[in-house]
């Protein structure tokens, strides 16, 4: 799969998805359309930790200083 942005990926997604919840495609349709989604799922996840790894080495701990923190998500929905 050639390198794709995650909002891309995203939107990709979101076709399959409409696609598939119309339910007027061939099974084997489907499940390539699913397998591709589930790749493209994997490219999402890939992005979305290479920008925590981001975040964590950005996070200033003095003037001149930097520390690796983890990152930590916000509490609450």
């Amino acid at each position: 799969m050639k390198e794709m942005s995650f909002e891309d990926a995203m939107k990709k997604i979101e076709e399959i998805v409409d696609q598939l919840e119309k339910g007027d495609l061939p099974l084997d349709d489907s499940l390539k359309r699913f397998e591709e989604a589930v790749k493209l799922a994997r490219v999402c996840h890939q992005k979305l930790e290479g920008a925590e790894k981001k975040v964590n080495k950005l996070i200033k701990a003095g003037e001149d200083k930097f520390e690796l923190e983890p990152f930590e998500e916000p509490e609450g929905d």
